[in-house]
């Protein structure tokens, strides 16, 4: 059972790294801070999320989320359209919905905006898909956090061990 944990979280950390090398450098924080403010209007009235994707919200953290650089996102559930959420990072704001991912990581996505919240069990990052990068990382909650000390202390196995030690 451990093992089976702990793959699925290399797995996730991997995939992880796969997609920040994909989308590219940090934004940089002259740019953000410059930017004028966006009001949260989404494009249209939130569809209605289907079991899963409720499911999926429930294990979302929230809260003020301190990330790398000093900067800090703060998610907050949407009162009004259950199973969304409303992300703030400094003067840009997003409007959420999760997305199943084939990873098992949670995933929220603003497809109008083209921002992606990706959290994982030890940290959380926000990236633009549509400039193809990252616009915050290393965000961790307290619990994030907590994991991710524990992962300094006691390290996931290498995938290429447990996949020959598997054979």
């Amino acid at each position: 059972m451990a093992i089976h944990r702990n793959l699925m979280l290399a797995r996730l950390v991997a995939a992880a790294g796969a997609s920040l090398f994909l989308l590219g450098a940090q934004a940089s924080s002259e740019s953000v801070r410059k930017a004028k403010p966006a009001p949260v209007q989404p494009a249209a009235a939130p569809v209605a999320l289907g079991d899963e994707e409720l499911l999926l919200s429930t294990q979302v953290s929230v809260g003020n989320i301190p990330c790398e650089l000093g900067q800090s996102v703060t998610l907050r559930a949407d009162a009004d359209a259950p199973g969304y959420f409303h992300l703030q990072l400094k003067n840009q704001r997003f409007h959420l919905r999760p997305v199943m991912s084939a990873t098992g990581a949670l995933r929220l996505e603003d497809q109008a905006r083209g921002a992606v919240w990706i959290q994982l069990a030890n940290k959380s990052m926000l990236m633009d898909q549509k400039q193809g990068r990252r616009l915050a990382d290393e965000c961790m909650s307290p619990l994030q956090a907590a994991y991710a000390e524990h992962l300094r202390h006691n390290p996931a196995p290498n995938l290429l061990d447990v996949a020959q030690k598997s054979r």
